[in-house]
């Protein structure tokens, strides 16, 4: 599979600071390597999407739409009942972003935690929003630049005013120091079933460089390091939530109950069945 730039790939003139497109398929894809050139909302309107960045995973369906930040991820997207995938796509770049920052005399929380990707739900103005924006998308150029500028200030504005300013400003952190960002996407992935060509990605690695890193940071090889976590997380589930093995073992990260037995008694020297029952 290759990956997939935004939004460059699309039949869109890629020059512009703000631009919209209304994306539908009927294929669905699998953690797709995308890389996003611009910041983007993402107004999902059929079917499902789930999104894995360096610091934050999230799923939803279309009853929520996400404002991610410009960079590396992964992205699956799942078709509707009625096997279709739509999601209107408005990109605008960091210099929009400032300025309008800049503009309107914001200031960031120091106290707040950033991440890459937020969602929210959509309400009756989100979705007179939504409509306005696919009516834009079709109008001549000229018309529909000015008309986006206008367009992404409002949504800006009604958010904030709801949520706050902590989504803007994470948009603006910059991502230079690499050591944050490679713990971060480890630690925040560490119980998601990626591989680790996918986490490579993630990191702006090579496989080889990121193999090279991990090994530098954790000082043991990554197989090791996950599945050492995956199996502490099993451990809390047979305690804490009082799960089975059977119930447990694909969401750790094994394709068989025998494998993940076998790991587990590896690991503390009695079965799931057997520690849960001590």
């Amino acid at each position: 599979m290759t990956t997939i730039t935004l939004p460059d790939g699309l039949p869109i003139e890629n020059s512009k600071l703000i631009q919209v497109f209304d994306y539908q398929s009927t294929q669905e894809i699998s953690k797709q390597e995308i890389i996003l050139n611009q910041n983007t909302f993402s107004f999902l309107l059929d079917g499902t999407k789930e999104v894995f960045f360096d610091n934050s995973t999230l799923s939803i369906e279309n009853s929520e739409f996400l404002i991610m930040k410009s960079g590396h991820c992964l992205m699956t997207e799942k078709l509707s009942e009625v096997k279709n995938y739509r999601s209107l796509l408005l990109f605008f770049s960091n210099k929009t972003l400032l300025n309008f920052i800049h503009k309107n005399n914001l200031a960031a929380k120091k106290s707040s935690e950033y991440k890459s990707v937020y969602s929210f739900k959509y309400d009756n103005f989100i979705r007179s929003f939504v409509k306005n924006l696919e009516d834009i998308s079709k109008l001549s150029d000229p018309v529909k630049n000015k008309l986006l500028q206008l367009k992404l200030e409002e949504i800006l504005v009604y958010l904030i005013e709801i949520y706050g300013t902590d989504f803007l400003f994470s948009l603006t952190i910059n991502s230079d120091n690499t050591t944050q960002k490679f713990t971060q996407t480890i630690e925040s992935n560490k119980l998601n079933k990626l591989t680790l060509k996918e986490l490579a990605f993630l990191c702006n690695m090579s496989v080889s460089t990121f193999k090279r890193e991990f090994e530098k940071h954790y000082a043991e090889s990554p197989i090791k390091w996950f599945q050492n976590k995956r199996l502490e997380h099993a451990n809390y589930l047979l305690h804490k939530e009082l799960k089975t093995p059977s119930e447990m073992y694909f969401e750790v990260g094994y394709e068989s109950l025998s494998s993940f037995i076998q790991a587990y008694k590896s690991k503390y020297g009695i079965t799931p069945k057997q520690h849960q029952n001590n």
